[in-house]
């Protein structure tokens, strides 16, 4: 599976600004030499890199700056939303409508992953399920920040009190990443 480097550009920028520069490089020389060579080169936020070398970058963080706590990637994924959505990808928000935003979980889901799928089902008028299936690859801190991202999103199309839990995760061994959100 691969994902898209600005996955990996938007973690390292998050180090760089939560922790500064030479956070980033205790955090890149605790990787093998192949993912460092990767991750120092300038990267392509619209290339595809392979998932394992954004999951290394993952552990690195959890141990160098988490101190082996992975809830810091939640506010990763936060960070990354209002980065993304804020720029170039401005077109997904839909202002007033956090429900319509949540109908395009399927079309944002490609944006980042090369293999699965998502899905989002509306529960209630501020309420959904969102699923994804079929992920070849997948991880703890991966989820938490799509929990992040997508909270900091919906608070951006005008939703409060967002609140997001994972109750089915495959990193847990389950079959699928189910995320149960509210907002009022």
């Amino acid at each position: 599976m691969e994902i898209k480097g600005s996955i990996l550009e938007s973690r390292l920028q998050f180090v760089k600004d939560r922790f500064g520069p030479d956070a980033v490089e205790d955090v890149l020389s605790a990787l093998p030499a192949s993912d460092q060579a990767i991750l120092r080169a300038p990267l392509n936020s619209a290339g595809w890199y392979h998932f394992q070398t954004g999951q290394h970058l993952d552990d690195a963080i959890v141990q160098v700056i988490g101190k082996g706590d992975a809830r810091l990637f939640e506010e990763m994924g936060a960070a990354s939303a209002q980065q993304n959505l804020t720029g170039i990808q401005k077109f997904y928000l839909d202002h007033g409508n956090p429900q319509g935003f949540m109908l395009r979980a399927p079309l944002i889901y490609h944006v980042y992953y090369d293999k699965g799928w998502r899905d989002y089902k509306p529960t209630g008028p501020t309420s959904g399920v969102m699923t994804t299936y079929e992920a070849e690859t997948y991880s703890t801190a991966d989820c938490l920040t799509v929990m992040g991202w997508y909270k900091q999103a919906l608070k951006m199309c005008g939703a409060r009190k967002v609140d997001m839990v994972e109750d089915t995760c495959r990193a847990r061994g389950d079959d699928c990443c189910r995320y149960l959100v509210n907002w009022s």
